[in-house]
């Protein structure tokens, strides 16, 4: 006959309640933690994960004229999308609107983010300056750049004037218009940019210039050895942000062009307007908003992939 151990029954009696009690405090941790996330979840739901799902389910149907289903056609509205050459125009004109902006957008707001950085005197109005097209809205900013852009008596044309070149149609001549558009959504853009990278400047320790000091080192070094390096992750964040922006620029094209003239400034979210607040055909507009929302998905995935590798984190 075996004998029974007394000393192990007891540690396994003990054992049981204790992992029943640890489990019971991860389902209740986790059953708080939901409940802390539950206003996020339902304002996503709603406003983000709904809209999603019924933008994908809408595209594989014909609508009416009030969005109603009416047939289902599957993949007929992406076949269709993808050989009407005025949609394939404004893929090509997106992508060239985001390669116009947002180089020149960074560029441009990291040059002033380094000069606002120096302990210069009066640099704080300079800052404030550089600021001030945040608080531009969308529809000002463009009834501004509307009257400078005018054909007779714009400040531009004016300009030109005064070195004796021809007057340009900045939003009515197809050479211009997307080059006008670019040059209005950089300037709006440039105050939130710049105010980053400032914010990214000056975060990074002061020691690491100290020391470049002490060793003798020149400003053009500092700047491409240590500013660039440690604002890498600064840099990353709003490259990723003004792709995406890029991508979903409305409001100034809607005001200043309205995709004209021949569609050089019709992107691919002022056709999905069109299409489906002109046209009616929501269907057609929901497989096109599809698409985007596949182009910046990827454009995103590729900035993660290559961009992240250089950024260094402190």
């Amino acid at each position: 006959m075996s004998k029974v151990n007394p000393i192990a029954e007891g540690k396994e009696a003990i054992t049981v309640p204790f992992e029943q009690a640890n489990k019971q405090r991860r389902i209740n941790s986790f059953i708080k933690g939901i409940l802390f996330l539950l206003p996020s979840i339902l304002l996503f739901g709603i406003f983000l994960f709904y809209p999603l799902f019924k933008t994908i389910y809408l595209s594989a149907f014909l609508t009416d004229a009030k969005g109603a289903t009416t047939v289902f056609v599957g993949w007929e509205n992406y076949q269709y999308m993808f050989t009407d050459p005025i949609f394939l125009k404004s893929i090509k004109n997106t992508f060239l609107f985001v390669l116009y902006t947002v180089p020149a957008t960074v560029l441009i707001s990291l040059f002033l983010a380094i000069i606002s950085n120096e302990k210069l005197k009066g640099i704080g109005f300079f800052r404030t300056i550089f600021t001030s097209t945040m608080g531009v809205s969308v529809a000002a900013a463009s009834v501004f750049w509307l009257y400078l852009f005018h054909p007779s008596f714009g400040f531009l044309n004016q300009l030109l004037k005064v070195f004796g070149a021809d007057s340009i149609g900045w939003l009515t001549d197809p050479k211009w218009a997307l080059t006008a558009i670019a040059i209005t959504t950089i300037w709006m853009n440039i105050g939130f940019t710049f105010l980053i990278l400032l914010g990214g400047l000056q975060s990074i320790d002061s020691s690491l210039y100290e020391s470049a000091d002490i060793e003798g080192s020149s400003y053009f070094y500092k700047l491409r050895r240590i500013t660039v390096p440690m604002l890498s992750p600064t840099l990353f964040f709003v490259i990723t942000v003004s792709i995406i922006n890029a991508f979903q620029t409305f409001g100034q094209i809607d005001i200043l062009t309205q995709g004209g003239p021949a569609n050089e400034t019709n992107l691919i979210v002022y056709s999905i307007y069109r299409e489906a607040f002109t046209n009616y055909q929501f269907g057609t507009a929901s497989a096109q908003a599809v698409v985007l929302f596949v182009f910046i998905l990827i454009m995103t995935a590729i900035q993660f992939k290559l961009g992240e590798r250089r950024v260094h984190y402190q």
